[in-house]
């Protein structure tokens, strides 16, 4: 079992930035790629970014690409996503999930574990 705990999620204006944090605790961090998806009000959730256990590798969806990177820190057992440049169309609710996918991957089914979600609000 792994627990996730979203954080540094709020309003923020056009162009700005905000970094979220994704705390995990319970079985070894260090296994588990890592990603985030979001979902807006109305909208299906949708894949952001993810990361491989060792952070060689990462993927975006189109949407951020350029703007927004995510990191982690195996010590910590810490997953951070930076993101630059807002836009509106950027606010939802943001979720941490942990899968245990050889690879990383873009789809919510090859994730076991989920936060329970951080708000980000982009005002115009």
């Amino acid at each position: 079992q792994v627990q996730l705990v979203e954080s540094g999620g709020g309003l923020v204006q056009a162009g700005g930035s905000l970094r979220l944090s994704c705390a995990a605790s319970g079985r070894t961090f260090s296994r588990y790629t890592m990603g985030w998806f979001r979902q807006a009000p109305g909208k299906e959730r949708e894949f952001v970014a993810t990361i491989s256990w060792s952070g060689g590798l990462s993927y975006y969806a189109d949407s951020v690409k350029g703007r927004f990177t995510i990191s982690r820190d195996n010590a910590k057992s810490t997953v951070s996503l930076q993101m630059s440049s807002l836009k509106p169309e950027d606010t939802a609710v943001y979720y941490c999930a942990a899968g245990s996918t050889m690879v990383p991957v873009t789809f919510s089914r090859g994730y076991d574990y989920w936060g329970s979600g951080t708000q980000v609000t982009v005002s115009s």
